[in-house]
C-alpha cells in the first residue's frame, strides 16, 4: 500500500459515507424527540430522486437539492401525520413509506423522465480548498469533496452543539425521555416531534441527494440500497450521539470502500458476496454491543396529554 493508494481508499471512504451521516444525524433528531423514523430509507430515495427530477427539470444541481427536500419534507409530513397526529405505531409507518416511496419513484421516474432516466444529469463540482488540500493525505481527502460533503462537515458539529449546549435540544431530549415533564413546562411536544420528524427526513433527503448530484448522476430504482437501515445502526453504534453516529457512518464506509475493492481485485468470485461486508459489520457491530446501548426512553410511544 502507498501513500497514493491510502489516500484514494480514505477519499472513497468519506465520499461513500457522507449519505449516511446525513442520514443519522436526521435520525438522531427524530428519535431524541421520541418517535422511530425507520422512513429515512425511504427519505434517502426520494431524497435522490427529487434531486434527479429537479435537476432534469431545471437543468441545474441547486434546483435538484431544492426538489429533493420538497420531496423529503413531504415524505415528513406524512410520516409525522401517521406516527405523531393518528398515533399509528411507528415501525409501521416507516416500512409502510418505504415500501410507498420505492414503488412510486420507480414509477414516477419513468413516466417523467422517460427515456431520459438513464442519461447523465449535472452536478455539483469539486471545490478545492486552497492551502488545505495541498495537505498531505489530509487535504485531498477532506478538502477535495463537493459543497455537500462540507455542508456535512458543518452539520455534525453543529448538531451536537445544538441538541447539548441549547436549551432546545434540552427539550428535545427530554421530549425523548420524559415528554410529560415537557408538557408540564407549557412546550407542545407534538408541535416539537412534528417539527423534528420534517427535519430529519430532510436530512435524509440530503443524502439522497448527494449520491445523485455528487457520486453517480442519474436515478435509478431502489438506488438507496439499504443505506438507511445502515445510518440506523450507525445510530445505535454512535449511542444516539451525532458525533458518535457520524464516527460509526465512517467505519461503515470504510467497509462499503472496502467492498467495492474486493470486488474489482476478485471478479471471478460473486460481487453479491462483497456487497455484503457493510451490513454484515452493522451486525456484528451491534451484536457486539447488544444490552449495553439503551434507546430514549419515550421513542415509539404516543404522546397524549393527561386529562385527555
Amino acid at each position: 500500500m502507498d501513500l497514493a493508494f491510502f489516500t484514494d481508499f480514505l477519499s472513497s471512504s468519506l465520499r461513500l459515507s457522507i449519505p449516511l451521516v446525513f442520514a443519522a444525524i436526521g435520525v438522531v433528531w427524530a428519535e431524541r424527540s421520541g418517535v422511530f423514523n425507520i422512513a429515512i430509507e425511504g427519505c434517502i430515495l426520494g431524497g435522490a430522486f427529487g434531486a434527479a427530477i429537479g435537476t432534469w427539470w431545471f437543468g441545474d444541481p441547486l434546483g435538484g437539492l431544492l426538489m429533493a427536500l420538497v420531496v423529503a419534507s413531504l415524505l415528513g409530513l406524512l410520516l409525522g401525520g401517521l406516527a405523531v397526529g393518528l398515533g399509528i405505531n411507528q415501525l409501521v409507518a416507516g416500512i409502510a413509506i418505504n415500501l410507498l416511496v420505492s414503488g412510486m419513484t420507480a414509477y414516477l421516474a419513468r413516466q417523467i423522465m422517460g427515456a431520459s432516466a438513464t442519461s447523465p444529469l449535472p452536478g455539483f463540482n469539486i471545490w478545492q480548498i486552497p492551502f488545505l488540500s495541498d495537505i498531505p493525505l489530509v487535504g485531498p481527502v477532506l478538502f477535495n469533496q463537493g459543497p455537500l460533503a462540507y455542508l456535512a462537515y458543518i452539520t455534525v458539529p453543529l448538531a451536537w452543539w445544538l441538541l447539548y449546549r441549547t436549551p432546545w435540544g434540552l427539550l428535545l431530549r427530554a421530549a425523548g425521555n420524559q415528554p410529560m415533564a415537557v408538557d408540564t413546562a407549557g412546550v407542545d411536544v407534538q408541535r416539537l416531534r412534528y417539527v423534528s420528524v420534517i427535519g430529519s427526513c430532510m436530512l435524509g433527503g440530503l443524502g439522497g441527494a448527494y449520491i445523485v448530484l455528487s457520486q453517480v448522476h442519474v436515478f435509478t430504482e431502489n438506488m438507496s440500497a439499504g443505506k438507511g437501515f445502515i445510518a440506523l445502526g450507525a445510530v445505535i453504534l454512535g449511542r444516539w450521539n451525532p458525533l458518535g453516529a457520524a464516527i460509526a457512518c465512517l467505519a461503515f464506509g470504510m467497509a462499503d470502500a472496502t467492498q467495492l475493492r474486493l470486488q474489482f481485485g476478485s471478479p471471478e468470485i460473486p460481487y453479491q458476496l462483497f456487497s455484503t461486508l457493510p451490513f454484515i459489520a452493522a451486525l456484528l457491530a451491534l451484536v457486539l454491543l447488544s444490552g449495553k446501548v439503551h434507546a430514549p426512553a419515550a421513542v415509539g410511544k404516543k404522546f397524549e396529554r393527561s386529562g385527555k
